[in-house]
């Protein structure tokens, strides 16, 4: 009988606008208590703003079993992140309570959970022992949290001069290899590079599969359908969805509150990519131009890039990641346009389109990562995952790959496939007489 890891009941935080909660230290706890009452008579005077509240979660409830792996998902400000720190006990909840069965291990931000004038040796045992450890065990542990953590030349420096990538890998390795029953984890992978994210999703895949509770937000879709066996989507600080995860990020996708079928950024200083080449837009795209985000089976679909190359000289190559609601990789593809194969590219606006052709994809949920890349040296400009997602629907009309059948079919693709079929009426008939039918 599984016992409950995680039970929230009727959670809400609120939140007047303009305060900002953070982590204090010991001088700053003296510092605001010194402040105070000057703070106080600050208020009176703005007391027009008094009232002036929002609710970052409302009347949260859900329960999580120990062993259970879950992802929570949502678009920004929808409230995961203050979710997970009432989980920590980071932050207290407004309404509402939370019980929590077994020994807490959390990554929520970087800057959080290390002492910075402490090294990366020292963090480690203090974390150890925050999480109740003996040290005899964090001795046992210690050899392979800094092996995953790829931080052994600066193990004896302090964790306020280790990069924001350093910080991380040590953190996770930390979180992740000290055994706590409950791990949690917000989206602070995002600062590795991609070997060493792929090396964290592996990890705590198999701290699952070890029977401990995981809770882990992200924006990465295939991650989650990957790792996870079910998911939360919050929106506006309320439980909008709770199950499988496969259907519940096909909701997400689909409903306009995640990802939609065009994404712009209209800033080319905040867009994804460096000094070279800017993305600025990925659209899917019907064979008239329409931009939608439900497509037929039977039909072509376009998936547009629009990107900025600010540096002229260098050879780029557009790419895209497809992967399905489950999280499998169903295809990579790169252009191959041969105006633009193996040829640097001057400045200007370029806009990028691969077609697939219809009858290929399999229905549901396709999940499009857009990135740039150099191939010799081999360098990534820019890599949006989740940049832009569609539905691919079925035809119940007979004529696709799913003929008369209405019934479930499973496949990562579904291809139309051109079939021959030799008819003999009669047994005596040599084979080499026999009728041959195309379809």
């Amino acid at each position: 009988m599984s016992k409950m890891a995680i039970r929230a009941e009727h959670l809400g935080k609120r939140y007047r606008i303009g305060q900002r909660e953070s982590y204090k230290t010991f001088r700053d706890a003296i510092t605001n208590v010194a402040a105070a009452p000057l703070r106080r008579l600050m208020r009176r005077a703005n007391s027009s703003n008094e009232d002036e509240y929002f609710w970052a979660l409302k009347d949260v409830s859900f329960e999580v079993e120990s062993g259970e792996v879950v992802g929570i998902i949502g678009r920004n400000g929808a409230g995961k992140s203050t979710l997970l720190k009432i989980l920590s006990c980071i932050t207290t909840p407004t309404t509402g309570s939370v019980r929590l069965r077994g020994r807490v291990s959390s990554l929520l931000e970087v800057g959080t959970g290390f002492h910075p004038e402490l090294t990366g040796r020292e963090n480690i045992y203090l974390s150890g022992s925050i999480l109740g450890m003996k040290r005899r065990e964090i001795d046992d542990k210690f050899d392979n949290i800094v092996k995953f953590a790829e931080v052994e030349k600066f193990l004896d420096t302090p964790a306020k001069r280790y990069s924001s990538g350093m910080y991380v890998r040590l953190a996770f390795a930390v979180a992740a290899h000290l055994e706590p029953e409950i791990l949690m984890v917000d989206e602070v992978l995002a600062v590795g590079d991609a070997s060493f994210q792929k090396k964290c999703l592996n990890k705590m895949q198999s701290v699952g599969e070890e029977g401990r509770t995981v809770l882990f937000v992200s924006h990465n879709m295939p991650a989650i359908t990957r790792l996870c066996s079910r998911t939360i989507l919050l929106d506006a600080g309320s439980v909008l969805h709770d199950g499988p995860s496969p259907q519940v990020v096909a909701t997400y996708l689909l409903s306009g509150v995640g990802t939609t079928a065009a994404r712009e950024w209209p800033d080319l200083n905040k867009a994804p990519g460096n000094d070279i080449v800017r993305l600025l837009a990925v659209r899917v795209r019907m064979e008239d131009g329409k931009i939608a985000d439900v497509i037929d089976i039977r039909r072509p679909v376009g998936i547009e890039m629009e990107f900025e190359v600010m540096k002229p000289g260098h050879v780029l190559v557009p790419n895209y990641h497809f992967f399905n609601e489950e999280g499998v990789n169903v295809f990579i593809a790169h252009e191959h346009d041969p105006d633009w194969l193996r040829n640097p590219r001057p400045k200007g606006c370029y806009a990028s389109t691969a077609w697939i052709p219809g009858n290929l994809l399999s229905e549901g949920t396709m999940i499009v990562g857009a990135a740039i890349s150099t191939m010799d040296p081999h360098k990534v400009h820019f890599s949006e995952r989740d940049a832009v997602a569609f539905q691919v629907v079925d035809s119940l009309d007979g004529d696709s790959a799913r003929g008369d059948y209405a019934g479930h079919f499973a496949g990562v693709v579904r291809p139309l496939l051109r079939w021959t079929t030799r008819f003999n009426p009669n047994s005596e008939t040599p084979a080499l007489k026999v009728t041959e039918k195309t379809r």
